[in-house]
């Protein structure tokens, strides 16, 4: 069976260190601590402090750093990047190759390094950012580069953008991106809808804000029982031909859809 990449980040104020276990508890495939965004300016220090104080070689943790353009980057890559129990840096505002190799610079040897689109530098800087050591994948801060760019909408206002984003990915041969946040919480429909918005432009995971996400985010991104019914209608047709041409639900099948239904018999996330 193939590996599948996670399709859920859940960030977590890095701030609220009661609030930890509970937040891995909750299912996510990955769980974030974040240090930019939800955290105030007089708090950054004692979030570091429970982030480190938190962060165990049994459970490596994913950190969202702050922006390389504050004055908290510096020390927050000198002390995280180099923990053996820090799994990966998330990079808000990527926009260049030297923002990565300034967090691998100290970094332990299984850092990854998970850049954030955010701005209108970062996507030019697509190809250079998806090509940086330890990158994996990317992800789609859709929020901030909307109000960087002055776009109104997260639906086709932004569908160029992500199609650009999951090619250069592909070009790179790192992993499917992943997409950004929906801001509503109680509202499971909407969340299901806009990821599987992702999953048809080929993303492979979503950014969450609160645990209520996480189950409408992997039904999205998870092979349906009517998917998984006709790839085993195909792959059986296919053996009983032999590889001889054959239609399955008056549809000829062909290579790409073998390797589509051999994909959903392998296990792997949409």
């Amino acid at each position: 069976m193939s590996a599948a990449l996670p399709c859920s980040y859940l960030f977590l104020p890095g701030n609220r260190p009661e609030r930890f276990e509970k937040a891995y508890a909750a299912g996510a495939d990955v769980v974030i601590l974040d240090l930019e965004d939800a955290v105030q300016p007089d708090q950054k220090l004692e979030a570091r402090a429970a982030v480190l104080a938190a962060a165990k070689t049994a459970r490596p943790a994913w950190v969202r750093i702050n922006g390389s353009d504050t004055q908290w980057f510096a020390d927050d890559v000198a002390v995280l990047s180099g923990h053996p129990g820090i799994a990966g840096l998330v990079l808000p505002k990527g926009e260049t190759r030297e923002q990565v190799e300034a967090i691998l610079a100290h970094a332990h040897p299984a850092l990854s390094v998970l850049p954030m689109i955010e701005t209108a530098r970062g996507f030019a800087q697509l190809a250079s950012l998806c090509n940086a050591p330890r990158v994996t994948r990317i992800a789609f801060g859709t929020l901030d580069f909307q109000i960087d760019l002055g776009i109104d909408g997260d639906g086709d206002e932004l569908h160029m953008f992500r199609s650009q984003i999951v090619l250069a990915s592909r070009l790179a041969g790192i992993g499917a991106p992943v997409d950004g946040v929906t801001t509503s919480i109680s509202d499971a429909n909407l969340v299901e809808n806009d990821a599987r918005r992702g999953r048809r432009f080929g993303f492979g995971g979503k950014l969450c804000i609160h645990p209520k996400q996480l189950e409408p985010v992997h039904r999205a991104y998870t092979w349906s029982d009517a998917e998984r019914q006709w790839a085993e209608r195909v792959l059986r047709a296919v053996e009983t031909n032999n590889g001889s041409a054959v239609a399955v639900d008056g549809r000829m099948v062909d290579l790409p859809v073998i390797l589509r239904a051999r994909r959903i018999m392998d296990g792997v996330r949409a």
